[in-house]
């Protein structure tokens, strides 16, 4: 619909049912449209919350006063609203290219759904969301040896696999006890129990050949 479709059409607050040349079919309401890059930032509706919203506007002919009696007023705000401004679900927000719309029909306008005043924010939960997402940053940079070589690191990554390991500077350490030291062959496993000495050598001779197999296809 490149070229074709019009910023009105995708006001913000506004209700749409969208085909997509993808062939996929869904509801949502429009959250924010960037003319420049022509993409559409929708809140998709679940069903129930569709099907209501399609019952209302069937309605639309139907006197006020009978309006009134079934679907008191702003009746899409609070059905629409519900489903973000709670605890609960998460919203479910797709980022869509409009050149990808095959068509559209307008199913009505409710408010906009980023009204700080009617959204709820867990502060407590985005908070552990950080905290976690810092632990498991810090987790993954404490696998990344500094100063080793690419094979090192691939057998640091093996082991990690099914074994508890980390580094210490350049030596690989598994179990808190079997240390690895450069040039990580089997001969250069140390430490620990001779049951846990062989596990860790048949690791490092498993992916020692993998990586040669590897570089012999290439």
């Amino acid at each position: 619909m490149e070229g074709s479709n019009n910023s009105e059409d995708f006001a913000v607050g506004c209700l749409l049912s969208i085909k997509t040349t993808l062939g996929d079919e869904f509801d949502g309401q429009v959250i924010t449209f960037d003319r420049p890059s022509n993409i559409l930032v929708l809140h998709i509706l679940r069903f129930t919350i569709c099907l209501l919203i399609k019952i209302y506007f069937s309605f639309v002919y139907i006197p006020n006063y009978l309006i009134r009696k079934f679907f008191p007023l702003r009746f899409l705000d609070y059905f629409v609203l519900q489903e973000g401004s709670k605890p609960g679900p998460r919203r479910n927000i797709r980022f869509l290219k409009a050149n990808y719309i095959k068509e559209f029909s307008f199913l009505g306008q409710a408010d906009d759904p980023l009204d700080v005043k009617k959204c709820y924010i867990d502060l407590h939960t985005l908070q552990a969301r950080e905290e976690l997402a810092l632990r498991q940053a810090e987790a993954e940079a404490e696998r990344i040896g500094v100063g080793v070589t690419a094979e090192a690191q691939s057998i640091f990554d093996a082991l990690s696999k099914t074994l508890p390991v980390r580094w210490d500077k350049t030596v690989i350490v598994v179990m808190n006890e079997v240390r690895v030291s450069s040039p990580y062959l089997p001969d250069s496993v140390s430490g620990g129990t001779s049951v846990a000495n062989e596990r860790v050598k048949k690791v490092i001779e498993f992916e020692r050949k993998r990586l040669q197999a590897r570089g012999a296809s290439q």
